[in-house]
Protein backbone atom coordinates (compact mmCIF):
# COMPACT_ATOMS: atom_id res chain seq x y z
CA UNK A 1 0.00 0.00 0.00
CA UNK A 2 1.53 3.48 -0.74
CA UNK A 3 1.86 7.12 0.49
CA UNK A 4 -0.78 9.33 -2.00
CA UNK A 5 1.47 11.87 -3.67
CA UNK A 6 -1.02 13.57 -5.67
CA UNK A 7 -4.92 14.59 -5.51
CA UNK A 8 -5.33 13.59 -8.65
CA UNK A 9 -3.88 9.77 -7.70
CA UNK A 10 -6.24 9.44 -4.74
CA UNK A 11 -9.09 10.25 -7.12
CA UNK A 12 -8.22 7.82 -9.74
CA UNK A 13 -8.81 5.60 -6.75
CA UNK A 14 -12.10 6.21 -5.92
CA UNK A 15 -14.98 3.76 -6.95
CA UNK A 16 -17.35 5.58 -9.31
CA UNK A 17 -20.37 5.23 -6.70
CA UNK A 18 -19.07 4.14 -3.64
CA UNK A 19 -15.84 4.12 -2.15
CA UNK A 20 -13.76 0.55 -1.17
CA UNK A 21 -14.39 -1.42 1.62
CA UNK A 22 -10.65 -0.49 3.42
CA UNK A 23 -9.34 3.00 2.65
CA UNK A 24 -5.72 3.59 2.70
CA UNK A 25 -6.01 7.22 3.46
CA UNK A 26 -3.20 8.52 4.93
CA UNK A 27 -2.01 5.07 6.27
CA UNK A 28 -1.06 4.01 2.94
CA UNK A 29 2.27 4.07 4.12
CA UNK A 30 4.21 0.78 4.26
CA UNK A 31 6.31 1.73 7.05
CA UNK A 32 7.81 4.93 8.54
CA UNK A 33 9.04 6.72 5.29
CA UNK A 34 7.18 9.00 3.31
CA UNK A 35 7.36 9.68 -0.52
CA UNK A 36 9.85 11.80 -1.51
CA UNK A 37 11.74 13.20 -4.97
CA UNK A 38 14.31 11.30 -6.16
CA UNK A 39 17.63 11.68 -4.11
CA UNK A 40 21.32 11.36 -4.40
CA UNK A 41 22.00 7.60 -2.28
CA UNK A 42 25.13 7.01 -0.78
CA UNK A 43 26.73 3.57 -1.62
CA UNK A 44 25.43 0.78 -0.64
CA UNK A 45 26.21 -0.46 2.82
CA UNK A 46 26.93 -4.45 3.15
CA UNK A 47 23.84 -6.49 4.63
CA UNK A 48 23.98 -6.76 8.65
CA UNK A 49 21.01 -9.30 8.92
CA UNK A 50 20.49 -11.34 11.92
CA UNK A 51 20.23 -14.96 11.62
CA UNK A 52 17.55 -16.30 11.34
CA UNK A 53 16.32 -18.86 14.15
CA UNK A 54 13.10 -18.90 13.40
CA UNK A 55 11.31 -19.33 10.51
CA UNK A 56 11.23 -16.38 8.16
CA UNK A 57 8.82 -17.43 5.23
CA UNK A 58 6.18 -19.44 4.54
CA UNK A 59 4.58 -22.05 2.25
CA UNK A 60 1.26 -20.87 0.96
CA UNK A 61 -1.67 -22.66 -0.35
CA UNK A 62 -0.06 -23.28 -3.85
CA UNK A 63 3.01 -24.28 -2.56
CA UNK A 64 5.21 -21.20 -3.48
CA UNK A 65 7.46 -20.63 -0.64
CA UNK A 66 6.50 -16.42 0.79
CA UNK A 67 9.68 -14.53 2.32
CA UNK A 68 7.41 -12.90 5.46
CA UNK A 69 9.44 -9.65 5.40
CA UNK A 70 8.72 -7.82 1.82
CA UNK A 71 9.83 -4.28 0.91
CA UNK A 72 7.14 -2.54 -0.68
CA UNK A 73 8.04 0.82 -3.35
CA UNK A 74 6.49 4.03 -1.99
CA UNK A 75 5.52 7.03 -4.95
CA UNK A 76 8.72 8.13 -5.95
CA UNK A 77 10.27 8.20 -9.68
CA UNK A 78 11.71 5.62 -11.13
CA UNK A 79 15.64 6.45 -10.79
CA UNK A 80 14.73 6.64 -6.92
CA UNK A 81 12.72 3.45 -6.85
CA UNK A 82 16.27 1.62 -8.30
CA UNK A 83 18.37 2.85 -5.98
CA UNK A 84 15.73 1.55 -2.91
CA UNK A 85 15.76 -1.54 -5.01
CA UNK A 86 19.43 -2.11 -5.02
CA UNK A 87 19.68 -1.24 -1.17
CA UNK A 88 16.95 -3.20 0.00
CA UNK A 89 18.58 -6.33 -2.17
CA UNK A 90 21.81 -5.84 -0.49
CA UNK A 91 20.08 -5.10 2.86
CA UNK A 92 19.28 -8.84 2.60
CA UNK A 93 15.78 -8.27 1.42
CA UNK A 94 14.24 -10.89 -1.30
CA UNK A 95 10.30 -10.88 -1.19
CA UNK A 96 9.43 -7.25 -2.99
CA UNK A 97 5.64 -6.01 -3.54
CA UNK A 98 6.13 -2.98 -7.20
CA UNK A 99 2.78 -1.83 -6.78
CA UNK A 100 1.01 -0.39 -9.95
CA UNK A 101 -0.14 2.61 -8.22
CA UNK A 102 3.54 3.74 -7.07
CA UNK A 103 4.52 4.06 -11.17
CA UNK A 104 7.76 2.91 -10.68
CA UNK A 105 7.80 -0.79 -11.50
CA UNK A 106 10.41 -0.21 -14.48
CA UNK A 107 12.76 1.55 -12.32
CA UNK A 108 12.50 -1.38 -9.77
CA UNK A 109 12.89 -4.06 -12.43
CA UNK A 110 16.43 -2.25 -13.56
CA UNK A 111 17.61 -2.22 -9.91
CA UNK A 112 16.94 -6.03 -10.08
CA UNK A 113 18.70 -6.27 -13.11
CA UNK A 114 21.42 -4.42 -12.14
CA UNK A 115 21.85 -6.14 -8.78
CA UNK A 116 23.27 -8.92 -10.86
CA UNK A 117 21.02 -11.51 -8.26
CA UNK A 118 19.21 -14.33 -10.01
CA UNK A 119 15.83 -14.36 -10.63
CA UNK A 120 14.87 -17.52 -9.00
CA UNK A 121 16.22 -15.79 -5.58
CA UNK A 122 13.64 -13.48 -5.67
CA UNK A 123 9.95 -13.55 -5.18
CA UNK A 124 8.27 -10.39 -7.12
CA UNK A 125 5.09 -9.07 -6.85
CA UNK A 126 3.12 -6.64 -9.19
CA UNK A 127 -0.45 -4.80 -9.25
CA UNK A 128 -3.51 -4.25 -10.58
CA UNK A 129 -5.76 -1.67 -10.09
CA UNK A 130 -9.68 -1.99 -11.35
CA UNK A 131 -12.05 -1.32 -8.98
CA UNK A 132 -13.64 1.61 -10.87
CA UNK A 133 -15.80 -0.55 -13.57
CA UNK A 134 -19.42 -0.20 -13.18
CA UNK A 135 -19.43 -3.30 -14.92
CA UNK A 136 -18.57 -7.11 -15.27
CA UNK A 137 -16.94 -6.29 -18.75
CA UNK A 138 -15.12 -3.21 -18.35
CA UNK A 139 -13.51 -4.80 -14.83
CA UNK A 140 -12.57 -7.66 -16.86
CA UNK A 141 -11.13 -5.29 -19.69
CA UNK A 142 -9.50 -3.49 -16.87
CA UNK A 143 -7.81 -5.93 -15.19
CA UNK A 144 -6.37 -7.30 -18.23
CA UNK A 145 -5.35 -4.18 -19.36
CA UNK A 146 -3.36 -3.70 -16.00
CA UNK A 147 -2.04 -6.88 -16.13
CA UNK A 148 -0.56 -6.36 -19.32
CA UNK A 149 1.07 -3.18 -18.43
CA UNK A 150 2.57 -4.98 -15.39
CA UNK A 151 4.25 -7.57 -17.81
CA UNK A 152 5.44 -4.71 -20.09
CA UNK A 153 6.94 -2.30 -17.14
CA UNK A 154 8.75 -5.90 -15.41
CA UNK A 155 10.01 -6.51 -18.79
CA UNK A 156 11.94 -3.09 -18.38
CA UNK A 157 14.16 -5.36 -16.52
CA UNK A 158 14.16 -8.69 -18.23
CA UNK A 159 11.44 -9.73 -15.78
CA UNK A 160 9.29 -12.40 -17.04
CA UNK A 161 6.79 -14.01 -15.18
CA UNK A 162 6.15 -12.61 -12.11
CA UNK A 163 5.78 -14.85 -8.95
CA UNK A 164 2.98 -13.11 -8.15
CA UNK A 165 0.25 -10.24 -9.02
CA UNK A 166 -1.89 -8.60 -6.69
CA UNK A 167 -5.57 -7.19 -7.29
CA UNK A 168 -5.43 -3.91 -5.57
CA UNK A 169 -9.19 -3.10 -4.53
CA UNK A 170 -12.07 -5.75 -4.76
CA UNK A 171 -14.72 -4.11 -7.79
CA UNK A 172 -17.80 -2.90 -7.15
CA UNK A 173 -20.26 -5.97 -7.24
CA UNK A 174 -19.99 -9.39 -6.85
CA UNK A 175 -20.13 -9.91 -10.58
CA UNK A 176 -17.46 -7.02 -11.03
CA UNK A 177 -15.04 -9.00 -8.26
CA UNK A 178 -15.81 -12.16 -10.43
CA UNK A 179 -14.77 -10.65 -14.13
CA UNK A 180 -11.65 -8.96 -12.35
CA UNK A 181 -10.67 -12.48 -11.11
CA UNK A 182 -11.50 -14.21 -14.20
CA UNK A 183 -9.17 -11.92 -16.49
CA UNK A 184 -6.33 -12.71 -13.04
CA UNK A 185 -6.87 -16.36 -14.13
CA UNK A 186 -6.17 -15.69 -17.82
CA UNK A 187 -3.19 -13.84 -16.90
CA UNK A 188 -1.90 -17.11 -14.79
CA UNK A 189 -2.67 -19.73 -17.74
CA UNK A 190 -0.70 -17.32 -19.95
CA UNK A 191 1.64 -18.02 -17.57
CA UNK A 192 1.87 -14.50 -16.70
CA UNK A 193 1.94 -14.84 -12.44
CA UNK A 194 2.92 -18.58 -10.68
CA UNK A 195 0.34 -17.07 -7.71
CA UNK A 196 -2.70 -14.82 -7.48
CA UNK A 197 -3.42 -12.23 -4.59
CA UNK A 198 -6.20 -9.78 -3.42
CA UNK A 199 -5.96 -6.39 -1.27
CA UNK A 200 -8.47 -4.94 0.85
CA UNK A 201 -10.97 -7.76 0.41
CA UNK A 202 -13.23 -8.97 3.48
CA UNK A 203 -14.32 -11.90 4.14
CA UNK A 204 -17.42 -11.35 2.03
CA UNK A 205 -16.00 -10.16 -0.75
CA UNK A 206 -13.26 -13.29 -0.71
CA UNK A 207 -16.11 -15.34 -0.90
CA UNK A 208 -17.64 -13.88 -4.21
CA UNK A 209 -14.46 -15.99 -5.61
CA UNK A 210 -14.42 -18.83 -4.06
CA UNK A 211 -18.00 -19.26 -3.80
CA UNK A 212 -19.25 -18.37 -7.15
CA UNK A 213 -22.15 -20.58 -7.60
CA UNK A 214 -21.45 -23.36 -10.02
CA UNK A 215 -18.06 -22.41 -11.15
CA UNK A 216 -14.69 -24.68 -10.26
CA UNK A 217 -12.08 -22.00 -9.93
CA UNK A 218 -8.76 -22.07 -12.36
CA UNK A 219 -6.88 -20.40 -9.45
CA UNK A 220 -7.37 -19.29 -5.78
CA UNK A 221 -6.18 -16.37 -4.14
CA UNK A 222 -2.92 -17.07 -1.93
CA UNK A 223 -2.53 -13.72 0.16
CA UNK A 224 -4.70 -10.79 1.26
CA UNK A 225 -3.01 -7.68 1.81
CA UNK A 226 -4.55 -5.51 4.48
CA UNK A 227 -4.10 -2.53 7.19
CA UNK A 228 -2.65 -4.47 9.71
CA UNK A 229 -0.86 -3.35 12.84
CA UNK A 230 -0.10 -4.53 16.77
CA UNK A 231 -1.96 -0.82 17.79
CA UNK A 232 -4.88 -1.33 15.37
CA UNK A 233 -6.29 -4.33 13.54
CA UNK A 234 -9.52 -6.13 13.12
CA UNK A 235 -8.55 -9.25 15.86
CA UNK A 236 -10.31 -11.93 13.43
CA UNK A 237 -9.15 -11.00 10.33
CA UNK A 238 -6.13 -13.81 10.00
CA UNK A 239 -8.38 -16.46 11.16
CA UNK A 240 -10.99 -15.68 9.07
CA UNK A 241 -8.51 -15.24 5.96
CA UNK A 242 -6.92 -18.62 7.08
CA UNK A 243 -10.33 -20.50 7.41
CA UNK A 244 -10.29 -20.01 3.23
CA UNK A 245 -6.58 -21.21 2.88
CA UNK A 246 -5.01 -17.43 2.70
CA UNK A 247 -2.22 -15.76 4.01
CA UNK A 248 -2.43 -12.37 5.22
CA UNK A 249 0.21 -9.79 4.26
CA UNK A 250 0.11 -6.96 7.04
CA UNK A 251 0.60 -3.14 4.77
CA UNK A 252 0.89 -0.32 6.84
CA UNK A 253 2.09 -2.25 9.77
CA UNK A 254 4.12 0.27 11.89
CA UNK A 255 0.94 2.75 11.21
CA UNK A 256 3.16 5.28 9.77
CA UNK A 257 5.49 5.15 12.75
CA UNK A 258 2.45 5.40 15.15
CA UNK A 259 2.24 2.07 15.68
CA UNK A 260 -1.28 2.09 15.52
CA UNK A 261 -4.12 4.35 13.69
CA UNK A 262 -4.85 7.45 15.39
CA UNK A 263 -2.12 9.89 17.35
CA UNK A 264 -3.82 9.92 20.33
CA UNK A 265 -3.29 6.49 20.61
CA UNK A 266 0.23 6.27 19.33
CA UNK A 267 2.11 7.05 23.12
CA UNK A 268 0.92 4.29 24.46
CA UNK A 269 1.27 1.86 21.56
CA UNK A 270 4.96 3.19 21.53
CA UNK A 271 5.49 2.59 25.29
CA UNK A 272 4.04 -0.90 25.52
CA UNK A 273 6.21 -2.24 22.19
CA UNK A 274 9.50 -0.29 23.76
CA UNK A 275 9.00 -1.83 27.14
CA UNK A 276 8.71 -5.64 25.56
CA UNK A 277 11.64 -4.65 23.17
CA UNK A 278 13.96 -4.13 26.39
CA UNK A 279 13.15 -7.54 27.33
CA UNK A 280 14.67 -8.90 23.67
CA UNK A 281 17.43 -6.45 23.36
CA UNK A 282 15.04 -4.97 20.29
CA UNK A 283 13.11 -1.71 19.15
CA UNK A 284 9.72 -0.87 19.43
CA UNK A 285 9.22 -0.99 15.44
CA UNK A 286 10.92 -4.74 15.60
CA UNK A 287 8.59 -5.96 18.21
CA UNK A 288 5.60 -4.19 16.47
CA UNK A 289 6.43 -6.65 13.21
CA UNK A 290 7.80 -9.42 15.09
CA UNK A 291 4.31 -8.89 16.58
CA UNK A 292 2.80 -9.20 12.82
CA UNK A 293 4.88 -12.27 12.02
CA UNK A 294 4.18 -14.27 14.96
CA UNK A 295 0.20 -13.43 14.78
CA UNK A 296 0.04 -15.83 11.59
CA UNK A 297 1.03 -12.80 9.17
CA UNK A 298 3.72 -11.29 7.25
CA UNK A 299 4.36 -7.31 6.07
CA UNK A 300 5.26 -5.37 3.57
CA UNK A 301 7.66 -2.17 4.64
CA UNK A 302 8.96 0.64 3.17
CA UNK A 303 12.19 1.80 4.45
CA UNK A 304 14.98 4.27 3.00
CA UNK A 305 18.06 4.04 5.23
CA UNK A 306 20.17 1.46 5.77
CA UNK A 307 19.62 1.27 9.06
CA UNK A 308 15.95 0.71 8.73
CA UNK A 309 16.37 -1.74 5.84
CA UNK A 310 18.26 -3.70 8.07
CA UNK A 311 16.43 -3.29 11.07
CA UNK A 312 13.24 -4.52 9.47
CA UNK A 313 14.63 -7.84 8.99
CA UNK A 314 16.52 -8.33 12.39
CA UNK A 315 13.17 -10.06 13.08
CA UNK A 316 13.80 -13.91 13.24
CA UNK A 317 16.18 -14.11 16.04
CA UNK A 318 14.00 -13.91 18.80
CA UNK A 319 10.56 -14.86 20.00
CA UNK A 320 7.97 -13.17 21.87
CA UNK A 321 6.81 -15.15 24.27
CA UNK A 322 3.31 -15.43 25.38
CA UNK A 323 3.08 -12.85 27.95
CA UNK A 324 4.37 -10.40 25.85
CA UNK A 325 1.95 -11.27 22.75
CA UNK A 326 -1.24 -11.20 24.82
CA UNK A 327 0.23 -7.48 26.46
CA UNK A 328 0.59 -6.90 22.76
CA UNK A 329 -2.74 -7.59 22.15
CA UNK A 330 -4.24 -5.51 24.50
CA UNK A 331 -3.17 -2.08 22.80
CA UNK A 332 -4.88 -2.94 20.38
CA UNK A 333 -7.69 0.43 19.09
CA UNK A 334 -9.23 -0.74 16.55
CA UNK A 335 -12.62 -2.38 18.47
CA UNK A 336 -12.82 1.11 20.11
CA UNK A 337 -13.84 2.68 16.68
CA UNK A 338 -14.93 0.13 13.97
CA UNK A 339 -17.30 -2.64 14.05
CA UNK A 340 -15.36 -6.21 12.91
CA UNK A 341 -15.76 -7.19 9.61
CA UNK A 342 -15.37 -10.98 10.82
CA UNK A 343 -18.29 -12.33 12.87
CA UNK A 344 -18.53 -16.09 14.41
CA UNK A 345 -19.10 -17.47 10.66
CA UNK A 346 -16.56 -15.55 8.86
Amino acid sequence: MLLFASGLLASALQPQRRAAAFHRRDALGLGLGLAVPAVAMPALAAPAVAASTYASSTKLADGLVFPLASFGLQIYDDATAEQLTLRALEAGYRNFFASALAQNQKGFARGVRASGIARDELFICGSVVSNRALDAETAYKLTANGCAENAEAFAAGDIGTLDMIMLDYPGQDDNCIRAQWRAFEDFKEKAGAKSLAVSNFSPTQLDAILKEPGVQRRARPTVNQLPLCVGYHDPGIIAANQLRGIHVQAWSPLGNGRLTRRAADAPEAKQVCAEVGAKYGKTAYQVALRWVTQSGASFTVEAKSAKHFAENLALFDFELDAGDMAKLEAINQQPRYEKSVTGPDA
